[in-house]
């Protein structure tokens, strides 16, 4: 079975792809021969070793697969091999066969591709869980998307306004702030801080963003926050610019604003029911075509490092997957 490897931590051309043994199975768990492999920034974060969690050298990088059930565990009920499913793993997706949690997998309509699958789970997990779960999204709520280019910033403009909310997208470069309204945000603005807050203000007459999803952090942190409306929510996503921000309690007082954190994968662990609620909501707004996949390219699993340094550079309009013929 072919993986890649993460056998020393650092930049995408340390990965090393490889011949390994097939993993072994729990009573608990599915074996899943992999079609297409989501790839996103908390991998880089991962095979740095940068991220919050980490497994022991040699490992394989990736948090989320589709392909088909190989075999079940004892204790697994309702999936079977030969079953199409999508799943999020902690880490362990960039493998020819992945083994998962049979909680952690959602069973993949036929009328969604593999490579749907595969980039359709964490991005669109993670807002669902920031706008739903934790800032209470409302029909007309004016929420603020930064990173709008990327995996999240696109599910978070694309499932916003399938929420009925009214959207500002934040994007770097011109093409990501198009394809940020040709997926429905109602405005697309410049990612230059300094004139963040004054443009939010003044798309929204002045009442600012009732909730942000930001997953930039540094400058355009700060800025969001200063672009909340009285009593608006901030869901914290992560840091892909690379700066932690430093939060002044003060601007949480004066307008009596909630900074909210997530860590989707937590839904997964903790509550697996919850994290099937997210995805049968998610797989009924697909079909319904209120929200939608948007694919960048495709790598084979090969070239995973390739894929990774894509992400890194932010040369991505949308999501990218890696393809595997373990069949």
């Amino acid at each position: 079975m072919r993986a890649v490897l993460v056998t020393e931590f650092g930049t995408p051309d340390k990965l090393v792809v490889a011949d390994v043994d097939p993993p072994a199975l729990d009573p608990d768990e599915v074996l899943i021969d992999a079609r297409a492999i989501g790839v996103n920034f908390p991998d880089l974060l991962v095979i740095e070793g940068a991220y919050q969690t980490l497994p022991p050298l040699p490992f394989s990088p990736g948090k989320e697969v589709a392909g088909v059930v190989a075999a079940a565990g004892d204790a697994v009920s309702g999936l079977q091999p030969g079953d199409r499913v999508m799943a999020q793993v902690e880490w362990g997706a960039y493998r020819e066969q992945v083994v998962a949690k049979a909680t952690s997998c959602t069973p993949l309509p036929d009328s969604i591709s593999f490579e749907e699958g595969a980039a359709f789970g964490l991005g669109y997990l993670t807002v669902y869980f920031g706008l739903v779960r934790r800032a209470g999204v409302r029909p007309g709520d004016w929420v603020l998307v930064t990173g709008a280019g990327g995996g999240i910033g696109s599910a978070g403009v694309q499932l916003a306004k399938a929420l009925d909310a009214r959207v500002i997208a934040v994007g770097q470069t011109e093409d990501q702030r198009q394809m940020a309204l040709e997926q429905g945000a109602d405005h697309a603005i410049g990612a230059e801080a300094d004139l963040l807050r004054d443009r939010v203000r003044e798309l929204t007459a002045g009442h600012g963003a009732d909730i942000v999803v930001e997953s930039v952090g540094g400058d355009v942190f700060t800025q969001c926050m200063r672009a909340l409306a009285w009593e608006g929510r901030l869901v914290i996503i992560g840091f892909a610019g690379g700066e932690i921000p430093t939060i002044k309690a003060g601007h949480i007082l004066v307008k009596n604003v909630t900074l909210i954190g997530l860590q989707s994968s937590d839904y997964r662990d903790r509550e697996p029911e919850s994290l099937q609620e997210a995805q049968r909501a998610l797989l009924e707004l697909f079909q319904r075509g209120r929200i939608k996949v948007s694919l960048t390219a495709t790598y084979p699993l090969e070239d995973a490092a390739a894929a990774l340094e894509s992400v890194r550079t932010g040369a991505v309009r949308g999501k990218i997957v890696l393809t595997a013929d373990s069949g």
